[in-house]
């Protein structure tokens, strides 16, 4: 089995300014080498293999401590991706608009995500990733998308020292394959890893952190991340998808645009981004039953360029 991880805004930050020269510090420097990168296309390639189209439920398996708070946020991002066609168009939140850009691969088509069973597993404290995939088999496996999310209670091999979560595939078997994602909240083991923008960083620029949209650090940036790990199962399920770089460690739909939220980002700095009046919260994205999200950008195969809501 191969898994994607998903790697921390953090070192990806840290990666871009190991490229600045010292003398780049400066406010007009860091401008000039913006412009340098934004100029480079960025290309994912597809390796002729099958994505993921059509009805598929969204099956979430809790594992450790969750409110029912925690887990409503959660459960409305998804129920916000793919709404019912019922749903007035004007009533239609943004966030199903970013996830139509999942409709322009090659190869895809629609990919229509619908929330489905949810189970709670009380268990140990710590988990080897090789955990994961049984921990996924809980869920229905007929055309599904199962989703493992550990509490801040819980520690995982690897999170936050190489990967904030990642996506992977049961073995082939005469039942099918089904997709899997694994997520956990960093609240209290890594949040400069894998809440940033909601937390400062561990490295690169200490600029002031932006306030989570639903008031909690973790599971917004759970949130992030799971939007990011999505992305990445549908467009690249197998390892035959959208990816750049190795098959083991590849730059996906959402992980190639890391860092990036709105107009105008550049390494440390998210983005222009919408700020809610009333309690400073910064958005990018409107979901069900008035949630408000913050969610990375995706690249577009249209314009080879990593495209935000705002």
């Amino acid at each position: 089995m191969t898994t994607a991880s998903l790697f921390s805004s953090a070192f990806t930050t840290l990666l871009f300014l190991l490229l600045v020269s010292p003398s780049s510090a400066s406010t007009t420097s860091t401008r000039k080498l913006t412009a340098l990168v934004q100029q480079q296309p960025l290309i994912l390639k597809y390796h002729n293999g099958v994505l993921l189209k059509g009805n598929f439920t969204v099956n979430l398996i809790w594992y450790g401590k969750f409110t029912a708070t925690q887990r409503s946020i959660i459960s409305d991002f998804i129920r916000s991706l793919s709404p019912s066609s019922k749903t007035p168009r004007q009533s239609q939140p943004s966030v199903s608009s970013w996830w139509k850009t999942t409709e322009r691969y090659e190869g895809g088509g629609p990919a229509n995500l619908i929330l489905g069973t949810q189970v709670l597993v009380n268990g140990g404290k710590s988990l080897k990733l090789s955990d994961l995939a049984g921990l996924a088999s809980r869920g229905p496996s007929k055309n599904a998308i199962n989703v493992v999310l550990t509490g801040a209670d819980v520690t995982v091999e690897g999170f936050c020292m190489s990967r904030c979560g990642t996506h992977g595939a049961s073995p082939p078997s005469k039942k099918g394959r089904f997709a899997y994602v694994w997520v956990g909240n960093s609240a209290t083991q890594c949040p400069g890893q894998c809440a940033w923008p909601f937390h400062q960083p561990i490295y690169g620029p200490q600029g002031p952190p932006l306030v989570a949209p639903n008031n909690d650090v973790g599971v917004d940036g759970m949130v992030i991340n799971l939007a990011t790990l999505l992305a990445g199962t549908v467009t690249n399920p197998f390892d035959g998808g959208y990816y750049q770089g190795p098959a083991t460690a590849p730059l996906e739909a959402v992980s190639a645009c890391t860092g990036i939220f709105g107009k105008g980002a550049y390494p440390g700095y998210p983005g222009r981004v919408l700020v809610d009046r009333a309690s400073g919260a910064s958005y990018n994205a409107q979901g069900m039953f008035g949630r408000k999200y913050l969610l990375p950008a995706m690249w577009d195969p249209k314009t080879s360029q990593c495209a935000t809501l705002v």
